[in-house]
């Protein structure tokens, strides 16, 4: 579906992107030359927005606002301005490339009138403004419905708050270098043997939550909007979560106080606004020790098929 039907609910891929410093190419270059060469990157986005089955919305500036089918074609395309326009010769200033920055959500959206309208395009938009030179940042919403291979090269950086929502939004950035894509795609080929993981099993009081293909994020802390919710003094709001890719477990903590770790043999980890992977089995403790019999203890086992 486009944005050309109108009058509809949809789900879509907003994709911005943008020219970084064009204020200064306007100062250095002057009007018309700086002009042509913003020029010239709104059609490499616009071209590639096309060539993957994309629609441009508007143009503004120096900015492409335009939609897609899936996530994975919006990831496709925003590889390919990145690409394009970081390696053209005619799109260099003082021997140096110019940058674009690109920011993608999937949501819901309201088509009418061949624009785009709702909260899914405010945080694409948001995405964009969170995103440096050269870079593609995307949300969690965004990696929930990429393939493997995508969701393989993304990467959680950061959080930032949306206008609009209650807690802050997870930041993922998106390795688009093909010598970093091309890479994670292999391992994610040669990691389907007998030794890869395919499930993870959480168990907390008298719950069991997976964590697999089908569900690869599991959000924990004391927000009533996480999937685990426990609550407790040491227990930030979103603090931690757990991702699926590649055939591996990492836990991503975002607290305060940090995440404990203990696997089977009993030696204990600790991480804090950083990352772990979960091999084997443990226990998960947030902000404190681990102990067995606490009620802010999870039990956790990595499964093979």
């Amino acid at each position: 579906m486009t944005a050309q039907s109108t009058g509809q609910d949809a789900e879509l891929a907003v994709l911005f992107a943008d020219v970084v410093g064009s204020t200064r190419l306007y100062e250095r270059m002057g009007d018309q030359r700086a002009r042509d060469m913003v020029s010239m990157c709104i059609e490499v986005m616009r071209g590639a927005t096309e060539q993957c089955h994309g629609t441009v919305i508007k143009t503004m500036g120096d900015e492409v606002m335009a939609t897609f089918p899936s996530a994975d074609e919006a990831l496709n395309a925003a590889a390919q301005m990145q690409k394009q326009i970081g390696a053209s010769s005619q799109l260099r200033v003082d021997g140096q490339p110019v940058a674009i920055r690109v920011g993608c959500h999937f949501g819901p959206v309201v088509l009418e009138a061949e624009d785009v309208f709702g909260s899914t395009v405010h945080t694409a938009n948001r995405m964009t403004s969170q995103a440096k030179a050269g870079q593609i940042i995307i949300t969690e919403a965004t990696v929930a419905q990429l393939s493997s291979q995508w969701r393989a090269a993304c990467r959680l950086i950061d959080t930032a708050p949306i206008k609009g929502q209650r807690n802050e939004v997870p930041l993922y950035e998106v390795l688009w270098q093909a010598d970093d894509v091309t890479s994670m795609v292999r391992a994610v080929g040669h990691e389907t043997d007998r030794s890869a993981y395919t499930r993870l099993r959480l168990w907390w009081l008298d719950q069991e939550l997976l964590v697999d293909e089908g569900r690869p994020i599991l959000t924990i802390g004391r927000a009533d909007e996480n999937d685990l919710v426990v609550k407790g003094s040491l227990v930030s709001r979103l603090h931690a979560r757990i991702e699926f890719a590649r055939h591996k477990f990492n836990l991503i903590d975002h607290s305060t106080n940090g995440t404990f770790v203990r696997d089977a043999n009993g030696e204990e980890s600790f991480v804090r606004r950083d990352s772990l992977q979960l091999k084997g089995g443990g226990l998960i403790s947030l902000g404190r020790i681990p102990e067995s019999d606490s009620p802010h203890t999870i039990r956790f086992v990595c499964e093979r098929e």
